[in-house]
């Protein structure tokens, strides 16, 4: 890369400046201009990684927000405390526990899968109302998968279990706590949510 100093044409080894003309340096080019700059599309950069993120995350939270306006707004306050308080205990415990639940992803990913089947089968099942306390019992298990998840996330997060995140992933991280407390809520509201008249 050029320097920006002035050099000195016909310099001497005596050191006399006799035809001595300042010259300036040829501009640098633009890779050599921005060699160190690092752009919002780089991917290192990660702007690119988490802007689509936000903008699903965005799209999602308003749509969320619509579907709660159908709610009585006692029960959704009611939900409100009690994922604050589920939030707290599992925060508080995932800090002071010696059980490491990062090595519990099996165990996770098995229940998740689980859930997704069920609510598959429950998506043609409940019009029909055959059993009217499947979505109840439903809701009730996503409520207690998405605080297990809720707990893997911090210990994740926090970094003295055996699984940990990159100081590069906090981010993401934090997006995957946000979205625990956000499914936590809304299964809440699927149990205790009365509908409004």
């Amino acid at each position: 890369m050029t320097q920006g100093k002035l050099s000195l044409a016909n310099k001497s080894n005596s050191g006399s400046t006799s035809g001595q003309a300042l010259v300036s340096p040829t501009p640098p080019s633009y890779e050599e201009a921005t060699a160190g700059v690092r752009h919002f599309d780089d991917p290192a950069f990660g702007y690119s990684r988490y802007c689509g993120s936000f903008h699903i995350l965005t799209q999602c939270d308003g749509i969320f927000l619509v579907l709660n306006s159908f709610y009585n707004t006692k029960s959704v306050v009611m939900c409100l405390g009690i994922t604050v308080a589920v939030c707290l205990v599992v925060t508080i415990f995932s800090f002071q526990t010696k059980i490491d639940v990062t090595s519990y992803q099996g165990v996770l990913f098995i229940f998740c899968m689980v859930m997704f089947i069920s609510g598959l089968v429950l998506a043609f099942v409940l019009p029909f109302h055959y059993v009217p306390w499947l979505d109840a019992t439903y809701a009730a298990l996503g409520a207690i998968l998405f605080t297990m998840f809720l707990a893997f996330d911090t210990q994740l997060l926090m970094g003295n279990k055996r699984y940990a995140m990159s100081p590069e992933e906090y981010v993401f991280a934090t997006l995957n706590i946000y979205l625990d407390i956000i499914y936590i809520f809304s299964f809440f509201l699927q149990i205790f949510g009365t509908k409004q008249e």
